[in-house]
């Protein structure tokens, strides 16, 4: 065999190596743009949450300036999609008021939320002698007198959408629902909910904000 020869099969294999990368890619990019036109089309919508009650245990300020809360609170999460699944792969449930955090994360269980499916959760969320700023605690001493508290209850998370075998990445879920609690005098005044035990229940059916 001549040079010449040799030079030719060496520019032959080079080019063979060429076209089966470019026919890897074009195949890569394809499945890519196949997937993305089938999010595009289902259109997934987040999902919608409803804070259904919330039982106070504990609300109160002690000095000089740190707030004690316990609450148990009952969300709903639905899935509205027809053919999106939703995985929550980390959820955490929490308090704030006035824009301060009241209350520690706690954390729900991984879940997969199917079809049109609805998941209900009832965590305990606590907040033991937490320092607030001051202007918190005269806030929340002139919220009680007037007789209405505005506490949010906060969901932050992870989330997966599922089309068919396919999973997305993890996205931001953050979930904002508003919860009033009705105060008389200093108290938590059981008039504006149920007693239960040593707590009192508000019924709130109460649409919450959901970002993803």
């Amino acid at each position: 065999m001549t040079a010449k020869d040799c030079g030719h099969h060496h520019d032959h294999r080079k080019n063979l190596y060429r076209n089966i990368v470019a026919a890897l890619v074009a195949l890569i990019l394809l499945v890519l743009l196949t997937i993305l036109l089938i999010f595009l089309v289902l259109r997934p919508t987040k999902p919608k949450f409803i804070l259904i009650d919330a039982t106070v245990y504990a609300f109160n300020v002690s000095a000089p300036n740190f707030l004690t809360t316990t609450l148990q609170v009952t969300l709903s999460s639905r899935n509205p999609n027809d053919r999106v699944g939703v995985f929550y792969d980390r959820v955490d449930v929490y308090a704030t008021y006035r824009g301060q955090q009241i209350t520690l994360p706690t954390m729900l269980p991984p879940t997969y939320q199917g079809h049109k499916d609805v998941d209900v959760w009832s965590p305990f969320i606590y907040g033991n002698t937490v320092p607030v700023a001051p202007y918190v605690a005269a806030a929340l001493g002139e919220d009680q007198v007037t007789g209405r508290v505005l506490v949010n209850v906060k969901v932050d998370g992870r989330v997966r959408w599922k089309v068919g075998t396919w999973v997305s990445g993890r996205y931001h879920l953050n979930v904002n629902c508003p919860a009033y609690i009705v105060f008389g005098g200093n108290r938590v005044n059981s008039g504006g909910g149920i007693a239960v035990g040593s707590g009192v229940k508000f019924q709130l059916v109460q649409s919450c904000h959901v970002d993803v």
